[in-house]
């Protein structure tokens, strides 16, 4: 399938999505977050497919919502669009989703890359949600992530001030996974990636469900859900194989079944 604003890629069990809008940093304008929402859907439902990277390239991941686009809305229309929808969609998408920024990822471009899994961060990254100096504030999850991932009180200071962070700095308060040189990060990416495809993909997804699911619950009501993901495991091909491969000393080969 074509695409206008993204590119695609299939490369063994790594699927690639990168922005392509490089005139306007990778701006995020409804088009294209329907062609992303459909492109990941399309690498998720892909049975060949076992790990998926987001990326904008090398030089920036996305600058943002595209404000040009969104100076003359109004709420109802804001209410009628597709925009909540789309995220919420991408939010669903069950395979590994490795973020590989660099440059700029601010407001939306933030939340695209804490939507993923996993977040490598090339040197020259800056991260931000600089939506209050437009007298809006995130609306596509910053205020609800970001917390989760960097603390209340480092978040009130990002969403609140609208300033932003370098790479080093979202490093240490544990935005990102690690920080690699410029001009690396989705070489990193597909490392990362390589070995990812190796795990058992039911695991994965498992190991995936359980802790986004138990980040929205009562300890208790986790430990639930963990125990019946640990359970079902136990039907698997992949549960049998690993455990033999590692009795017999060997590499296991994972199925996905």
């Amino acid at each position: 399938m074509g695409y206008e604003y993204i590119l695609v890629e299939k490369e063994g069990a790594v699927g690639t999505v990168t922005l392509n809008r490089p005139k306007v940093l990778n701006a995020l304008n409804p088009a294209l977050m329907k062609e992303l929402a459909e492109a990941l859907e399309a690498f998720d439902a892909d049975p060949e497919l076992r790990v998926i990277i987001l990326t904008g390239g090398e030089e920036h991941f996305a600058a943002g919502a595209d404000i040009k686009e969104m100076v003359q809305r109004d709420a109802v229309q804001m209410l009628q669009g597709v925009h909540g929808n789309t995220w919420r969609r991408i939010g669903r998408i069950t395979k590994p989703l490795i973020a590989a920024v660099s440059g700029y990822a601010l407001g939306g471009g933030c939340e695209l890359a804490m939507i993923c899994d996993i977040l490598i961060a090339s040197e020259s990254a800056k991260f931000g949600q600089p939506e209050i100096k437009l007298g809006i504030i995130p609306g596509a999850g910053g205020t609800q992530r970001l917390p989760r991932a960097i603390g209340k009180y480092r978040a009130m200071e990002m969403v609140l001030l609208g300033n932003f962070i370098d790479a080093a700095q979202a490093e240490r308060w544990g935005l990102v996974n690690r920080v690699v040189p410029k001009g690396q990060v989705v070489a990193e990416a597909k490392k990362m990636a390589s070995e990812l495809a190796k795990r058992p993909p039911l695991a994965v997804k498992m190991g995936k469900q359980a802790i986004l699911q138990g980040l929205n619950v009562d300890l208790e009501t986790g430990l639930a859900l963990e125990s019946h993901c640990f359970t079902l495991l136990f039907a698997t091909e992949d549960k049998s194989e690993g455990m033999n491969a590692f009795l017999e000393k060997r590499e296991a080969q994972f199925k996905g079944r």
